[in-house]
């Protein structure tokens, strides 16, 4: 019954404010916010070059140009919700709050590289079935689907290599807390 209550008081005890944990958090967000910014830069420059060259060119290369404005016209949004998701989050010191976050962001980063390997075969396919069909439309929207899919891997694995080597310094406020007879306590280095 002691242990019951002594892990009781000691999982309550990390809903409470934890100092450093608003640094942590804000460093997750500035992470989120610059990751936001470079897919945001990337689908601009997609879509100025797309529309620009899709006037110009004909066959393959046009169908090619369309599918990156396409393509990043989502890109653009999905940037600009994310980028403003960022800024309106405030960095919190709950402890649950802040494991919940990184781990999900963790997670959104792995299903997005996954979704980014079935964009590529999805690419290939179309590329594929353009050659198979002389289908210039469908050989261009396939390697364009390959481009964004590439890129959109190359993000997303950079993205949580940052989040979760930023992750590994949540076990450092682990260290300062302990549960011992007395109850939960807090060590807080003053270094």
């Amino acid at each position: 019954m002691i242990l019951a209550f002594g892990l009781f008081v000691a999982l309550d005890s990390l809903g409470q404010e934890i100092p450093g944990l608003e640094n942590f958090n804000q460093t997750r967000l500035e992470y989120n916010k610059n990751g936001m910014l470079i897919l945001g830069s990337w689908a601009v420059g997609n879509m100025i070059w797309g529309g620009l060259a899709a006037g110009k060119e004909s066959g393959e290369l046009k169908a090619f140009h369309q599918m990156n404005l396409y393509w990043n016209s989502v890109n653009l949004v999905i940037a600009g919700f994310g980028y403003w998701q960022a800024t309106k989050e405030s960095p919190g010191t709950d402890f649950w709050q802040t494991m919940e976050a990184q781990q999900g962001i963790e997670k959104i980063l792995l299903v997005n590289a996954a979704l980014d390997v079935a964009y590529m075969a999805a690419g290939f396919y179309l590329k594929e079935r353009g050659l198979r069909k002389s289908n210039d439309r469908l050989q261009g929207f396939g390697k364009s689907v390959i481009l964004q899919g590439a890129f959109l891997m190359v993000f997303d694995g950079i993205m949580y290599g940052f989040h979760h080597a930023h992750a590994q310094e949540l076990p450092e406020f682990l260290k300062q807390i302990t549960l011992g007879p007395a109850g939960v306590s807090l060590r807080i280095p003053l270094n």
